[in-house]
């Protein structure tokens, strides 16, 4: 920037001088000049070398006014044709800033759409972490309660067997020995009640 600045100062005001001078306004008035550049270009009087000139009665005088006249008209031409470039080189300048700022739009949008993804991406990485917690917290209870189901159906289990063990070692105890087996068999055959 500063190389750009000593190559502009340098010597008088050019086009890349104004065109720089012309970067450094705000948008606005530059857009302002531009659009008063083109109205001026529809208002602008007719040519003054149309019609101008009258042959004068010496040669040597028609030629040099002819010369003057070319000369006018060339310096006319070479600061219209600077005009022109200037006005397109300013034209540039803004097609190049709206490209840029449309590209600095984007940017800055895809930034923020992969931000807004990235914390979509974080929040259902929680929600996941926080339903496999719930998950697993929930299991380790039905694991518990099964497991709890499963010792009092044992406890049951274990009950029951002893209940049948006792009720089994009290009818054991109404059993016969052996030394009563042949009366009890002859009082059932003579006795036809059911023991």
């Amino acid at each position: 920037m500063a190389m750009m600045t000593r190559f502009l100062n340098r010597g008088s005001p050019s086009l890349l001088r104004r065109g720089f001078d012309f970067l450094q306004q705000p948008q606005s008035q530059s857009l302002r000049r531009l659009s008063s550049a083109r109205s001026d270009d529809e208002l602008r009087e007719p040519c003054e070398f149309l019609g101008s000139w009258s042959p004068p009665s010496d040669p040597r005088i028609a030629r040099a006014n002819l010369e003057r006249l070319r000369r006018a008209y060339g310096k006319q031409v070479k600061q219209m044709r600077k005009e022109y470039i200037y006005e397109v080189e300013m034209l540039r300048i803004d097609k190049q800033r709206k490209a840029d700022a449309r590209r600095e739009a984007m940017r800055i949008e895809n930034e923020e759409r992969k931000k807004a993804k990235a914390a979509a991406a974080e929040t259902r990485a929680a929600e996941h972490k926080a339903f496999q917690k719930e998950f697993r917290k929930t299991l380790r209870k039905e694991r518990a309660e099964k497991l709890e189901s499963w010792r009092k159906k044992e406890e049951t289990n274990q009950k029951n067997k002893a209940a049948e063990r006792e009720q089994l070692r009290l009818k054991s105890s109404l059993w016969v020995g052996e030394e009563n087996l042949q009366q009890k068999i002859f009082e059932a055959i003579v006795d036809t009640q059911p023991l």
